[in-house]
């Protein structure tokens, strides 16, 4: 696994999406495993699960803030799920979704690669 991030705006402001570790134990911790976390968002077998959708997404631009705040010796608040919510709104639910799993996907390729 090797972490990635990219980014989403809203607002005329970039947020940065990050997949790394630290993310990947934040799912693990409320999901059991990234496959299922994977399974409920990926839309494969049905409906997306949003409540999965939005906690990954809030995990990966929260590590992302707190990247930022520790190399730019900022102090941004993280954001709540609630917040992120909005945003997934406004932005529009594909395209996030989208842009998730292809980050996720990407980063674990980039570890395959690397073996």
């Amino acid at each position: 696994m090797k972490e990635l991030s990219s980014k989403i705006t809203y607002k005329g402001k970039d947020y940065k999406l990050v997949f790394n570790l630290n993310v990947m134990e934040e799912i693990q911790d409320e999901y059991e495993t990234i496959d299922k976390w994977g399974s409920l968002t990926d839309g494969k077998s049905g409906e997306v699960n949003i409540k999965a959708l939005v906690f990954g997404i809030t995990a990966m631009i929260n590590e992302g803030i707190e990247i930022d705040n520790e190399e730019n010796g900022t102090n941004e608040p993280p954001m709540s799920h609630k917040r992120v919510a909005r945003i997934i709104s406004e932005i529009g639910f594909a395209k996030v979704t989208k842009d998730m799993n292809e980050l996720v996907v990407e980063s674990v390729k980039a570890d395959e690669k690397n073996e």
